[in-house]
């Protein structure tokens, strides 16, 4: 029997992770009739996070009556898997798509995502997953913060919930009535972005345009978020203007780092150690992954390559299946990657493509077990190529979804 692993990413504007681990895994059941079939679509924390996570190991989807980025009440969720973990998908109380053509970065809020964490803190959550990503919000964390008990106070020493225009007035920050049950478990961000707090490439110059920031918002907001990230430092004893991703969703990032003292991850690490990647990889014969595009940026841990390194270590070979693939990708090969397969044989339009897309991925998806199988028959019988060969114990499996 042969065991495949699919984990790709989504192909941004033509079809989910989801989507693509149905597809690839139909055409491997047409030629390999009974093979393990396990799938983990992936997620990069935003929106679709939680259900990617429940899709690959199980668990509850738990609605939460909360704000949303203007204070209105809406119905949000996070995901309870069954090791307890609680994935917060900011996205689901704070996301763009919330507010419309209503975009304004300097009064959204994160005040619902810290009704989410404190629900999940008090119903059974063993640790925290915070996904960041397709933000409506530029305020460093604060209105999630001020739901679990931070307090900012303004120049007179009134309590008030920050938002990004708002910032400029903060006096102190007192983390002392941190919610205990928060404070209490691991927290993990996800991010898989590398941008500052501050500056040119910070959260505010590089997201706040298509969160309806004009230039002069955009520098008042990053102005506001360096006073944020000072007065942390001052009251908080924790700087977070330099870490790497610290940026990312609207500040939020050093914001989980100063008031929650959580650990930044990109979120392919956090997709392979909740799935259990690690031990399900031993004895698999063949791993597939993919994105919408194959280059540079893929080098830095993004999803293709952080599966790619993993395999690696078990001696398992990774096809990536692409929407389309730079010609320099040498670095990619050495991180683990055994061939690279863009699904498009035509120099189509995005149009045309999007179009055709689960046709393109069908087609690619059977070559590449075309491939397999005559490799196997020429050496009879035996795996198509060299895998983990070391005699090691493998490590107890986790329930597979097949």
């Amino acid at each position: 029997m042969k065991k495949f692993i699919l984990i790709p990413d989504s192909f941004k504007g033509t079809m989910s992770s989801a989507e693509i681990c149905t597809i690839v895994g139909e055409e491997i059941r047409r030629k390999f009739h009974d093979a393990e079939i396990i799938s983990i679509p992936v997620a990069d924390g935003g929106e679709g996070t939680v259900d990617a996570f429940l899709t690959a190991v199980g668990g509850e989807r738990i609605e939460v009556a909360c704000k949303g980025p203007y204070m209105e009440d809406v119905t949000a969720f996070y995901g309870l898997l069954p090791d307890g973990t609680a994935v917060i998908e900011m996205a689901a109380a704070a996301g763009l798509p919330m507010v419309g053509e209503r975009r304004h970065a300097e009064q959204t809020t994160t005040y619902g995502v810290g009704q989410l964490i404190a629900h999940a803190a008090h119903h059974g959550a063993k640790s925290i997953v915070l996904g960041l990503g397709g933000s409506a919000t530029n305020d460093g964390g604060c209105g999630c913060a001020a739901a679990l008990g931070v307090r900012f106070l303004n120049e007179s020493g009134e309590p008030y919930i920050p938002v990004g225009g708002t910032l400029d007035k903060l006096s102190a920050v007192d983390i002392s009535g941190l919610d205990p049950a928060v404070a209490a478990l691991p927290f993990t961000t996800m991010c898989d972005i590398d941008n500052p707090l501050c500056g040119p490439n910070g959260a505010s110059a590089v997201f706040g345009p298509q969160k309806g920031a004009d230039p002069e918002t955009v520098a008042m907001l990053d102005a506001n978020l360096l006073h944020l990230a000072e007065v942390v430092r001052r009251d908080v004893s924790r700087d977070v203007l330099a870490i790497p991703g610290g940026g990312a969703a609207g500040g939020f990032g050093a914001g989980s780092v100063a008031f929650f003292g959580s650990q930044l991850r990109m979120g392919i690490e956090t997709v392979l150690d909740l799935t259990g990647f690690d031990a399900l990889v031993t004895d698999a014969d063949l791993v597939i992954t993919g994105e919408g595009k194959l280059d540079s940026q893929s080098l830095r841990g993004k999803v293709v390559v952080g599966v790619a390194r993993r395999a690696k270590r078990a001696g398992v070979p990774v096809a990536a299946l692409v929407g389309a693939s730079e010609a320099e990708i040498e670095g990619a090969y050495a991180e683990g990657i055994s061939g690279v397969f863009p699904i498009n044989p035509a120099p189509d339009t995005f149009d045309e493509v999007k179009g055709k897309c689960c046709e393109n991925l069908r087609f690619t998806t059977r070559n590449l077990l075309h491939f397999i199988a005559a490799l196997e028959r020429s050496v009879g019988g035996n795996r198509a190529v060299p895998v983990n060969k070391s005699g090691n114990k493998a490590l107890p499996q986790p329930k597979k979804r097949i």
